[in-house]
């Protein structure tokens, strides 16, 4: 081989392994107090129950401060750290999450579509021991070095094998349907 080829080859490989590093993927970690809610209804009244701790993380491509893939996401809340306000009202919440036995409620992401402004997950939520396939529109809420997501998905409680909660005798039943809404930011 010529001398020419070479250099060449050598600058082509040196572009290639530049451009691999400028969009590299990166790890961030879950910062602390992400909004996590999970609220639904009952016979009485609709109710809420939020919480602010989990733990997680990111793997994504970033470019212009905005997130250009993401190529790993997961998320584990402690299932007790959702608190209605009312003592009773979480005792029943918790036995129907089973958390005796399945402590976290965690959501993992299998794979994400940019969709204009907005990103589609695709992951696995663990609720109570059981698995269940979503899809979730979030909408990106990046600045400032923090990569943010936002978003919510509507799922069913007998879907993971829960029982929906009853109390009173069962005069107040709680709805089949809840909705997980959630704002992380990663760093």
């Amino acid at each position: 081989m010529n001398k020419l080829f070479l250099k060449q080859l050598f600058v082509f490989t040196l572009f290639v392994f530049a451009i691999q590093l400028g969009f590299a993927q990166e790890t961030f970690q879950l910062q602390a107090n992400p909004k996590l809610e999970v609220s639904g209804t009952s016979s009485l009244h609709d109710w809420e129950m939020p919480s602010t701790e989990a733990t997680g993380n990111m793997q994504a491509v970033v470019a212009d401060g905005k997130l250009t893939e993401i190529h790993k996401v997961e998320v584990k809340m402690p299932a007790e750290s959702i608190k209605s306000g009312k003592k009773a009202m979480d005792k029943k919440a918790y036995e129907a999450l089973k958390t005796k036995k399945h402590k976290n409620v965690i959501f993992t992401l299998n794979n994400a579509e940019k969709s204009g402004d907005n990103w589609i997950l695709n992951g696995v939520f663990e609720i109570a021991g059981a698995t269940k396939n979503v899809s979730i529109t979030a909408q990106e809420t990046s600045a400032s070095g923090s990569y943010g997501l936002k978003g919510e998905v509507e799922l069913k409680m007998t879907d993971f094998d829960m029982t929906p909660p009853k109390a009173l005798m069962g005069t107040v039943k709680a709805g089949d349907e809840v909705k997980i809404s959630f704002d992380v930011k990663f760093k």
